[in-house]
């Protein structure tokens, strides 16, 4: 059995929640007020409880940093002419990337190329450092869906990936953290304006979670909220302004961004 629980606001007011989702699937979804932040321990709160339909999701975690996995599913490692790596390939997200359900993918304008990525992401609830993959998922709280967004174009002439995955806007999470999913086998899809562009099965992994969480843990010391985004399927897509690119997994959820143009204007100066 699988339980959501999801970071909003009330439109109006300027006050984060954390809510159990209760009811998922039918007119009447609500959220449940608990006490936050994620990994909880989450109890309910005297609150009452608010229509889902009514309240605007929040990314629901606040990560120190996401890191990213590149060319781990096997379909996607031959889409990209790649080989099988001998380990995980790791990379790193900013914070600042990190934006939630219904938040404009911004395209910048000195970028000629920005992708779409589906994938299914980890969230850290208890700190790591050095643990074992036996001893992996003590460390994870649950899991929520990621659209690593790539341009593309920088992380093929950069020949890293900070400049290309890091833009303002390149990690739409949420819609929730999902706790007690069976991630073994669950579908991974990418749809843009309607259209399924990517489909694939957490089976299809290189390396799998609790080889994901201990590989990491051994370079970086993981923090509650924290995020792994475990790679994306065959499919990976150009994206451009007025589209809208939906990403789901099997037993989440999805997390659906429009797409813009960014204004090309000078950041503000200190």
């Amino acid at each position: 059995m699988t339980t959501h629980y999801a970071r909003f606001v009330v439109p109006g007011t300027d006050v984060v929640q954390w809510g159990r989702v209760e009811g998922l699937g039918t007119p009447d979804a609500r959220l449940v007020p608990v006490v936050g932040p994620i990994p909880g321990p989450l109890t309910p709160t005297e609150k009452p409880s608010v229509p889902l339909a009514d309240v605007q999701l929040l990314a629901p975690v606040t990560p120190s940093k996401v890191v990213g996995i590149g060319t781990n599913y096997r379909a996607h490692a031959a889409e990209m002419g790649r080989a099988i790596p001998p380990v995980p390939k790791v990379f790193l997200k900013p914070a600042t990337a990190v934006i939630g359900p219904g938040q404009a993918i911004e395209v910048p304008p000195v970028t000629t190329r920005v992708d779409h990525e589906a994938e299914l992401a980890v969230v850290i609830g208890k700190k790591a450092t050095r643990v074992s993959k036996a001893d992996a998922l003590q460390h994870v709280f649950g899991f929520t869906v990621c659209n690593d967004i790539t341009a593309r174009d920088f992380q093929r002439t950069d020949g890293t990936f900070a400049r290309g995955k890091g833009f303002d806007t390149f990690c739409p999470l949420g819609p929730w953290v999902t706790v007690g999913l069976d991630f073994a086998n669950v579908a991974v899809q990418g749809r843009v304006n309607g259209t399924l562009r990517q489909d694939g099965h957490t089976s299809d992994l290189i390396f799998d979670v609790p080889t994901l969480v201990s590989f990491v843990s051994h370079v970086m010391t993981l923090l509650p909220g924290d995020v792994i985004s475990t790679g994306t399927p065959f499919g990976v897509g150009p994206l451009v302004a007025g589209d809208r690119v939906v990403v789901s997994v099997e037993g989440i959820g999805s997390l659906e961004n429009p797409v813009v143009d960014r204004a090309d204007r000078k950041a503000p100066s200190a």
